[in-house]
């Protein structure tokens, strides 16, 4: 009989990651940049990985997003420095992932862009995913915690608590860190209210006991 594995009781690490693309789409088009920061719920970094990539072999730029990308010359120059193959960086990537002293979490905002451009990337360079299927969108746990309809659920309409004083560069290490420091106050603000209504729920009358239930009516002699 086969021996039952050991849970894995290794703390989650969330690797909140950012990508730079020339259009909508991999294939067609290409990551031009990604960086991912590796943290714990406390903020704490565990380690960064960021690389600027070769195009792909046939693909091509979008036009409209080509039109912004010419709004941003800095972000547009420093993508495009110390380029490297895909088909090594995305390697060298998954076994950074892999080799995180905990399980790793994908969180982006939103996760719905950059999870597909990674996940489409992983597989087709490095033929698996460290993250399984699945991604942590940061649009939709604001959406949860703040009560915001989804599409109105943008990082200005965010509490600015959980904003901390990071740049927001189109850089994707820089976009990278700022939004993992996001995800964890907002990571924080959902403990601190899960914290509350559990006491709440210890507090309510129904969990109160009623004493002339639990002892015996006393001896009148």
């Amino acid at each position: 009989m086969a021996k039952r594995q050991a849970p894995d009781t290794r703390p989650e690490i969330y690797v909140s990651t950012d990508i730079e693309a020339d259009g909508p789409i991999p294939g067609p088009h290409s990551m031009l940049s990604f960086a991912s920061a590796a943290m714990l719920a406390d903020k704490t970094v565990v380690g960064t990985f960021s690389a600027n990539l070769e195009l792909l072999q046939g693909a091509s730029g979008h036009p409209v997003q080509m039109k912004w990308w010419e709004t941003q010359p800095e972000a547009w120059a420093a993508c495009r420095r110390d380029l490297q193959r895909p088909e090594e960086a995305i390697v060298r990537y998954v076994e950074w992932v892999e080799a995180l002293p905990g399980k790793p979490v994908f969180v982006a905002f939103p996760a719905g862009f950059d999870f597909t451009w990674m996940f489409w990337y992983m597989m087709r360079f490095a033929g698996r995913s460290p993250f399984g299927w699945a991604a942590l969108d940061i649009k939709t746990l604001g959406f949860a915690l703040t009560g915001l309809p989804y599409r109105k659920t943008v990082k200005p309409a965010l509490p600015a608590e959980w904003k901390d004083p990071l740049p927001h560069t189109h850089v994707a290490i820089d976009d990278a860190l700022e939004q993992g420091a996001l995800f964890c106050n907002m990571l924080g603000a959902l403990r601190e209210r899960e914290a509350r209504l559990a006491a709440l729920a210890e507090t309510s009358p129904e969990n109160v006991s009623d004493e002339s239930e639990q002892s015996p009516p006393s001896s009148l002699g």
